[in-house]
């Protein structure tokens, strides 16, 4: 049932004609120039970072498919992006396989057998911690992903073996990577708060906070290695599940052999919303994918028919507080939700929460909000397989706990629990956390096909947003709808407050005009972080592909 997509009326929607409702205004005079969009046909990969693109281009240039670039550029942004993502995280793939119905993968962990309230409570904590061993509380479940993930890739004619896909990996993890601009700035905020955390400096030594420093991982090179031979079940399993079963025990995490040995990552049916002119496809619970559609669904109600306006802007703001408050009431773990997602993406529920969008006036916020730093990557091969995908940490640096005897840097997703019994997110053995994680794809009436997603907590549904609506609304190329001056409603990674957050570089005149309806405003610098790393891929009917990867990443997009 949650895979059903719902159709809204055509009356709700203007007559755009065209994709292009109104022209995308040209970007300020004296303005850094936008980006071009790269253009192929045979095969594309965006990531945050370029050595992930290109790892994943050399798959697709062995023949490998969308889904094997795809491992293959997760591994190595594991490894050169590390305060982003890691082995000891989580993540979420989005397939769209060429003239079939999407698949989704939830490789995200549940707690642990023994992890419960009271083991909290007799420490004196009424909370999990942010940081810490007790902050690593959930199974990392990406690695499983990549497993099933290649199951499904096997179905489309993937041949490549494990060995090969790990192989570019293994070399940056050895010969090491320059320690990127993202990594040295994150590095240098947060150092103080981890350098003390069980093998966080000796992970990444001071050094690491210069950008430019080669940063080498021996111990993730014996771990890859290893994954490279016995396969990727070996690290639930196998010798490497043992050996960071025993890591975990001494750092002082509540998880148990038992507990990795008993995951997998679950093949799921994506949730979906039918528009004016495609479908919508994103993740079910415990993902917030949920809000991503409903953001959608709830402005193409509102008729907004020029970009980068107060119409626009302040559309798109509006709706986000509507998803939000349906999604803090609602997602979690599938297991033990209220009600069935679905029921939210309906003619009648989306009518019912566009009428109390005020299209003038702010409505009052904030509610809480959640955090969250991750990476996004899509890839798109010739034969037309799509994959929209997301790996996570939560946190920058996650828990901050690096393994002593892997190297691996375990996640703090079960930092979002609530050690309250009564709570709706309450901590218990075998609960998944709620997820920010949510990677977005679209199937367009005229036969393109698109991928696009960021990281960045809250930001996620916000930013996927303004991609989709500058892109398919108004007509804006990839890379200037990515690059363009974006905004975020509430908080995310190295944010704590709960404002509007507007780059600083968009129209002074829009900033009044929202800070006059009612937003509370904070401007922040260009080109920010806080704003994500986002990037999309589009796929044409007649094979053309367009891409794009955000300037404010170390990334790039690679094709051929």
């Amino acid at each position: 049932m949650t895979g059903s997509h719902h159709q809204i009326s055509s009356q709700a929607f203007p007559d755009y004609g065209s994709k292009a409702a109104q022209p995308a205004p040209m970007p300020p005079k004296g303005s850094a120039r936008l980006p071009e969009s790269a253009g192929a046909c045979r095969g594309m990969v965006t990531a945050p970072h370029q050595l992930a693109s290109e790892a994943g281009l050399a798959v697709m240039r062995a023949g490998g498919n969308a889904i094997e670039a795809m491992v293959a550029a997760a591994a190595v942004i594991a490894v050169a992006y590390p305060h982003m993502n890691g082995l000891g995280g989580d993540g979420f793939w989005l397939i769209l396989p060429p003239g079939a119905p999407p698949i989704g993968i939830q490789a995200c962990g549940p707690a642990g057998r023994q992890v419960t309230g009271d083991l909290y409570r007799q420490r004196g904590l009424d909370a999990v911690p942010a940081r810490g061993a007790l902050a690593a509380n959930t199974v990392a479940g990406t690695v499983a992903g990549w497993t099933a993930a290649l199951e499904v890739g096997a179905t489309l004619g993937g041949r490549l073996s494990v060995e090969q896909l790990l192989e570019p990996a293994i070399e940056h993890a050895e010969r090491g990577v320059p320690v990127s601009r993202s990594l040295a700035d994150t590095l240098s905020a947060k150092y103080g708060e981890l350098q003390h955390l069980p093998g966080f400096s000796s992970a990444f030594p001071r050094s690491t906070v210069n950008q430019g420093h080669i940063l080498r991982q021996p111990r993730l090179v014996t771990v890859l290695r290893r994954l490279a031979h016995a396969g990727l079940e070996d690290f639930y399993r196998g010798e490497v599940g043992r050996r960071i079963a025993a890591d975990l025990q001494r750092a002082g995490s509540p998880l148990l052999a038992e507990d990795l040995e008993g995951f997998s990552a679950r093949r799921v049916e994506p949730l979906s919303l039918r528009i004016s002119d495609a479908i919508l496809y994103n993740l079910p619970p415990p993902s917030q994918g949920l809000a991503s559609l409903i953001i959608l669904g709830l402005f193409e109600r509102l008729g907004v028919r020029e970009a980068e306006s107060f119409a626009h802007l302040h559309g798109i703001v509006e709706a986000t507080k509507q998803a939000f408050l349906i999604r803090d009431a609602v997602v979690g773990d599938p297991a033990i939700m209220p009600h069935d997602p679905v029921q939210h993406l309906t003619e009648e529920a989306l009518a019912r929460l566009s009428r109390a969008i005020d299209p003038a006036r702010a409505m009052p916020w904030p509610r809480p909000t959640d955090l969250g730093d991750t990476i996004w990557m899509g890839a798109i091969d010739g034969d037309g397989c799509a994959v929209s995908f997301i790996q996570s940490l939560y946190w920058e640096f996650g828990s901050g706990v690096v393994l002593e005897d892997t190297g691996l840097l375990w996640q703090n997703r079960g930092s979002s629990f609530a050690v309250g019994e009564a709570a709706r997110h309450a901590l218990a053995p075998g609960r998944m956390p709620f997820h920010t994680l949510n990677p977005a794809a679209a199937r367009f009436d005229d036969g393109r096909t698109m991928v696009y997603g960021t990281m960045g907590g809250d930001g996620q549904p916000q930013t996927q947003a303004a991609i989709f609506t500058r892109y398919a609304r108004f007509g804006q190329p990839l890379s200037q709808a990515i690059a363009l001056p974006r905004w975020l409603l509430g908080r995310t990674w190295g944010a704590a407050t709960t404002t509007l957050k507007l780059e600083s570089d968009i129209d002074p005149t829009l900033v009044h005009t929202l800070r006059t309806a009612g937003h509370d405003v904070e401007l922040v610098a260009p080109r920010n972080d806080l704003m994500g790393h986002a990037g999309a891929l589009v796929r044409g009917a007649d094979g053309a592909i367009e891409g794009a990867s955000d300037p404010r990443s170390d990334g790039g997009v690679a094709g051929f």
